[in-house]
């Protein structure tokens, strides 16, 4: 007895997350290619599959997004701690400002990937 996997077993794709490769900045149709060529700017098709993102369109939902959570942490941080503390208000600004611009930018490919991926997994049409 062989129980090895066939040929045709090793060659099918492996079952991926496409929430996950998004979030991950890689392809939701085969999780390796990149999603990026720029900072926020995707890429015609996958290098790898192929796949066509011209047809999927984003817009600026992820931006609403990220503006919200960025911008709800940081506020209510600096709530807690200007209750809490009082320190200046120049120190609040000096510390609040880049952290909210940090996590904006810091989370603006992830999100935008999340929101890809969602587009496509929730009905997009795609090449077969």
């Amino acid at each position: 007895m062989d129980n090895r996997p066939s040929q045709t077993e090793t060659n099918t794709p492996a079952r991926i997350d496409q929430v996950r490769a998004g979030f991950l900045c890689r392809c939701p149709n085969c999780g390796k290619g990149r999603l990026f060529e720029g900072f926020l700017k995707v890429v015609d098709a996958c290098a790898v599959c192929g796949f066509d993102f011209t047809r999927l369109n984003t817009g600026d939902g992820a931006a609403i997004f990220i503006m919200q959570i960025a911008g709800g942490l940081v506020v209510f941080s600096a709530l807690f701690v200007q209750i809490a503390y009082d320190p200046p208000i120049w120190a609040m600004l000096a510390v609040a400002l880049p952290l909210v611009v940090g996590l904006s930018m810091g989370l603006m490919r992830p999100g935008k990937g999340v929101m890809i991926a969602l587009q496509m997994k929730n009905g997009a049409p795609r090449d077969e």
